[in-house]
């Protein structure tokens, strides 16, 4: 089983989170100072929601094809 740390799981939601936002920012060619504070909330948001939950524990895992 592979074991993700938090800050790691973290780091990934945060800037998957952002590269969206960018994304989204960057359709006009023109990035606003509006645009770059919902990319930083974005990123932020992402960071810290992600990094508070924690890892559901190895033992707590469904057996397949026994529902949750």
């Amino acid at each position: 089983m592979i074991r993700i740390s938090r800050a790691a799981k973290a780091i990934v939601g945060g800037l998957s989170a952002g590269a969206a936002a960018a994304v989204t920012a960057v359709q006009d060619q023109v990035v606003t100072s509006g645009e770059t504070v919902t990319i930083v909330l974005a990123v932020l948001g992402a960071l810290g929601i992600t990094y508070a939950v924690p890892n559901r524990p190895a033992t707590d895992r469904a057996t397949p094809g026994r529902g949750l």
